[in-house]
Order: C-alpha cells, then structure tokens, then sequence
C-alpha cells in the first residue's frame, strides 16, 4: 500500500518535472525560432532581390488585385493598367533592394485611382530584448503636424517643450528641401479617381509617415527651420526616456540630510468615493469624446461659435475612436434645449472611419428615412473570410479565425447576393433608417477640404445630394461617387516582402454626379495661405460665421 503510494508520488513527481522540462524546451525552441525568423527577415529586406524575382512580386500583387478589387478598372482602363504592370516588369532589369522596389510599384498601383489601395514597404524588426529596449526610449520628432500650404511645410502643431515651434517653416531636412521631398512622394500617393487635392493635403498632413517610407528607420533626425526672420537647425535623437521615480530615489539618497517621504494623505470613505466617481466619469467623457492621449486632443468637440456663441461648431477629427453614440446623443440634446438654429460640421483633415457612426450621425441630420449607402458590390461571396484569412494575419489570429470560420462563412453567406451577375455585401448602413427624435432642423454649413477622405467623404455625399448643407473650402479627397474600402486584404508579397493593403467592398451613396472620379466641391470655394496660419486665421470659418451674421 505504501509501496504502491510512493511510486505513484515518483511517478507523478517524473511527469511534472517532464512536463517542465519541455515546457522549457518549447519555450526556448520558441524564443530561437522567433530570433531566427527575426534575422531572416531582416536579411531579406536589406539584400538586393534578383530580377526573377521581383518580377514574380510583381505578377503576384497584380493577380491578387485582379482577383479581389472589385472596381480595378474604374479609373484606368484594363488595357493600360495590363501596359504599366508589363513596362514596369521591363525597366527592372538590375537587382533591386525591398524599399527601392516599393517606390516604383507605388508609382504604377497609384494609376488605379483608389485611394484606399496603398502599398508599404517592409520595416525592420526587433528582437524581444531590442523592442523593450525601444520602449524605454522617446524621439520627440513624433510630437509634430506638419502642413504644405503655398508650396511651404510647416509645423502646424507641436506637443511639449516644442510648441514654440508651431508655424515655423521647414526649410531642410537633413539636405534635402521639402518641396523636392513631397514632389517625389505626390507621384507615388494615389487619391480617388482623377482627384488633385489630396495630394499637397496629406503629404503634408502626413509627411514624416512618407519620409520614414522613403528612408527607412533612422534613430535621428536634422530639420533647418525659419521662425519669423530667425533661422535655426533643431536635431532630433531617439533618446531614453527620463525616470522621474528613479531620479527621485537618487536625489533622496544623495542628499546628507535625511528626507522624510511625505505621508500619503488618508482619504475619508466620502473622499474616496467622490474620487472615484470623479474619475469613472472623466473615462466616461474621454471615451465618448475619444480622447487621444499621445496628441491630448479628443476626436469629437461641440463648441459654441459666432456673435453671443450661438452657432455650433461640431469638430470631428475621425470615425474610428471612441463611444460615438452617447457623444452625438449628449450633443444634440445640448443643440436642441438651446434651441440652436445653425451647425457648422467641421470635416477638414478627416480621413474617415465608422460606416456605422456617419450613418448614426446623419439620424441627426434629416428628418426623414433614409438609406446611408447603397449594397457593396465585392467579387467574392466571403469577403469577411478572406480579409481576416490574409496571409498577413498572424498565426495565432488565423487559429481563431479558423475556429470562428462557421460564423464568418455564415455571415457572408447572409449578407452577400447575386444581382446582374454580380456580387454585393450588404452592409448595416445600407439598410433603411430612421431620424432621432431630436434631430437638427436648421441650417448646416460644412467645411472640407483635400484631408476630408473616405467616410468624411461619403457623410458629405450624403449631406450634399440630399441638399442638406452648405459646403465651403476644398474640393474633397475622398470621390462623389464612392471609394473601394469596407475589408481588406492584406497581401505580402513572398520575395521583397512588400505589402498591398486591397480593398474588397465598393462603398457608395445612392447620390451620383458627373464626371466621375471627383470629391465632393465646395459650394463656395476658399483656400487657407500660409500666412493664414501665421495670423491665426480660418478663412473658411470666418466666411461661415460673416454669411450667418449677414442673413436675417
């Protein structure tokens, strides 16, 4: 019996110890898979890749886009787009590294005219240990916006101890101009259709995002910049970043007089609960108002502008952050127990988001039933399933993604009709709605511009073709009649490791206009200058606001 119970604790006692053997086996198997994977990868980005090969990456991408971009031809006929695509093949005849080899796809995939279709080349990567290491450091290069007005890149913004800084010109970074810089990016940046205004928009917008695409990884940075009649060279470093704690600890222990650590103040039970309240209810008003921590700037703002602060002044900077609905439903209810009778919607530099939130948005905007967009049209009846099963989806998604894949398939197995021998995805927004029972019944002025893109775009079709606002700025980036985005597919090419980001859904409103491959155009025109900045002025505000104040 004992005998019989002491084997059994040994040979429990030989199983864990197993058990943990290779458990750590796997785990260091593991950690030298991951650092091998991580060289690998790094050596085939850097080397110079044969002309067989980029060749191959080449009728890859184009495959892959012929297979699922549903509108491939829309812009440039099939016939040129075949002409591109072969006379890129012939003009690389040398060897090429990855980075080189994106800029001149890019230049061939912009001629398809959708601006959701976007090309990126491969980045470096870090061991465990090397990106812990990362995280310790700051490159304060990050806490600037640039803008490109009047052929000028300037610092529209600045965070920090560089706020000094806004509105400053950049004259060089590092020896190169910005203008030479952003002409290069403008011919590998693709916009909906035939539309210009994009362009000078983000690239400035977006113009380190362009210049890191074009280098590569680089841990400093030179900018000579312009500052009234003052020219100066500010240099950036990656950098650690500083450990308030420790050099507290330090200063403690240096110090030969003892320092006592002040005593922690004792909170009443009261105290902590009004605390606590307090702080449940600040998260409450960042997540509706989708506060961006790293930018201390909210998504969404209702402001009170004009003569008495009458006119609302709704600022939507996106549609992809935060608790939508209760900040529109908070906001209209404050429009409405004001009795305010006009809203300007600001949509300037917004790149889009939410199906969902434009169209729970424009509720509040009718007072009528109405249908947001029109079924999505898609060359596949499993769209859902074939963005999430990309061959850039990590492992670890595509396990669950697999074990999901009954609900993805029934999903798209709903949701998508045959019609006229073609495919369309209903989305939710293609369903009739209803208006808010608080919905504004006054006038509505809307400002864009070349930044307005994508679901910015398609809230301001709506707005337009249903004659509901007054539009005033730029024409927009995102096109009138509709863009390729919805899912997407996220291909890697094999051999440079290039990465195509293709839309697989054609997302319209049920308003058209002609020509086609066009933004959405301002009914009255204005373009801000750089020296608008420099005098704190909004031309396009103050036009609005001089229009409301003139009207009776």
């Amino acid at each position: 019996m004992n005998m019989g119970y002491t084997s059994t604790i040994h040979i429990l006692y030989r199983t864990t110890n197993m058990r943990k053997t290779l458990l750590i086996t796997l785990l260091i198997t593991l950690l030298l898979a991951s650092c091998a994977s991580v060289d690998k990868h790094n050596l085939q980005i850097s080397k110079l890749h044969s002309v067989e090969d980029l060749h191959d990456d080449i009728d890859d991408v184009y495959d892959q886009l012929q297979r699922h971009h549903p509108h491939l031809y829309q812009f440039t006929s099939r016939a040129v787009l075949d002409f591109k695509f072969d006379s890129l093949k012939h003009a690389i005849d040398t060897p090429l590294d990855s980075r080189t080899f994106y800029k001149q796809l890019a230049a061939v995939t912009k001629h398809i005219g959708q601006g959701h279709m976007s090309l990126s080349p491969p980045s470096q990567r870090f061991s465990r240990k090397e990106r812990k290491a990362l995280r310790k450091t700051k490159f304060d290069i990050n806490n600037l916006d640039f803008e490109y007005l009047d052929d000028t890149l300037f610092i529209s913004n600045a965070r920090g101890v560089d706020s000094i800084l806004i509105n400053a010109e950049v004259l060089k970074i590092e020896d190169e101009t910005p203008q030479d810089l952003i002409k290069k990016y403008s011919k590998i940046i693709a916009s909906d259709g035939y539309n210009t205004t994009f362009h000078n928009r983000v690239a400035g917008h977006r113009f380190m995002s362009y210049y890191v695409n074009d280098k590569g990884r680089f841990d400093s940075l030179k900018l000579t910049l312009r500052n009234s009649d003052s020219t100066f060279v500010k240099h950036y470093k990656r950098v650690l970043k500083v450990d308030t704690t420790a050099i507290k600890k330090d200063s403690i222990k240096s110090d030969s007089v003892k320092v006592e650590k002040p005593k922690a103040i004792k909170l009443t039970k009261a105290e902590r609960k009004a605390k606590n309240k307090a702080n449940k209810a600040k998260r409450k008003y960042n997540r509706n108002y989708g506060y961006i921590a790293s930018r201390q700037e909210y998504t969404r703002n209702l402001n009170f502008v004009g003569e008495d602060s009458l006119v609302g002044l709704l600022k939507i900077r996106g549609f992809s952050n935060g608790n939508y609905k209760d900040f529109y439903d908070d906001s209209f209810k404050t429009l409405d127990s004001l009795k305010t009778d006009v809203l300007i919607i600001d949509l300037r530099n917004n790149f889009g988001g939410r199906l969902n939130e434009i169209t729970y948005l424009y509720s509040y905007l009718t007072d009528e039933n109405f249908t947001m967009i029109n079924p999505s049209e898609v060359n596949t009846r499993f769209p859902l399933l074939k963005s999430v099963m990309s061959n850039t989806t990590p492992n670890v998604a595509k396990v669950f993604a697999g074990i999901m894949s009954p609900v993805f398939f029934t999903l798209d197995l709903i949701k998508t009709k045959k019609k006229d021998d073609k495919l369309y995805y209903k989305f939710k927004s293609a369903k009739e709605k209803v208006p808010k029972p608080l919905n504004f019944k006054g006038e509505i002025y809307v400002l864009i511009n070349g930044n307005s893109f994508s679901a910015s775009s398609l809230l301001s079709t709506k707005l337009q073709g249903d004659e509901r606002a007054t539009f005033v700025g730029e024409e927009t980036g995102g096109a009138y009649n509709g863009t390729v985005a919805g899912f997407y597919k996220v291909y890697e090419m094999p051999n440079t490791k290039v990465r195509a980001r293709i839309g697989l859904a054609h997302i319209d409103a049920p308003h058209k206009t002609t020509p086609d491959g066009y933004g959405v155009k301002p009914d009255v025109e204005l373009l801000p200058s750089y020296k608008d900045r420099l005098q704190s002025v909004d031309p396009e505000l103050e036009w609005i606001l001089e229009d409301i104040a003139q009207k009776p």
